[in-house]
């Protein structure tokens, strides 16, 4: 199993391999393709993360002391952006995602290139994710 920090600095080092951020744009479309489609039964109010310009929803279990994310938008970019963080944080144990730094962000650049409504809708989503480890975390122990 991969760490939090191998797989954040595989995604530094395939955002470095784009020249301009047109470029990383189409990346992140593509990852929002590959994403682990949420069940349609999880698209709902309970499971939408508030604070984003577009619909998030994301879910997760807890299998083997790890947690599974899954989730969707009904936009592209931001669709992108939660798969690169569902690709970061699921299958690890809670723990390590309440540990877990969000600095590659910021080195990918990816914060500075969002408008003020998604990098917020970022934070949400990173919120979220972390308030699930609280509760998985908080049943393990």
């Amino acid at each position: 199993m991969k760490t939090i920090e191998v797989i954040q600095k595989e995604i530094i080092e395939e955002f470095a391999l784009f020249e301009d951020w047109t470029q990383r744009y189409e990346y992140m479309i593509d990852l929002g393709k590959s994403l682990p489609l949420i069940d349609n039964k999880y698209k709902n109010e309970d499971h939408i993360i508030k604070g984003c310009q577009s619909k998030v929803w994301i879910h997760a279990a807890l299998n083997d002391q790890m947690i599974k994310f899954t989730a969707d938008s009904d936009a592209i970019i931001t669709k992108g952006i939660i798969a690169i963080l569902i690709r970061v944080f699921s299958n690890q144990p809670p723990e390590a995602i309440l540990k877990a730094n969000t600095d590659f962000i910021n080195e990918i650049g990816l914060k500075e290139h969002l408008s003020p409504t998604r990098a917020n809708g970022l934070v949400s989503m990173i919120k979220q994710i972390k308030m699930y480890a609280i509760v998985y975390q908080t049943q393990l122990n």
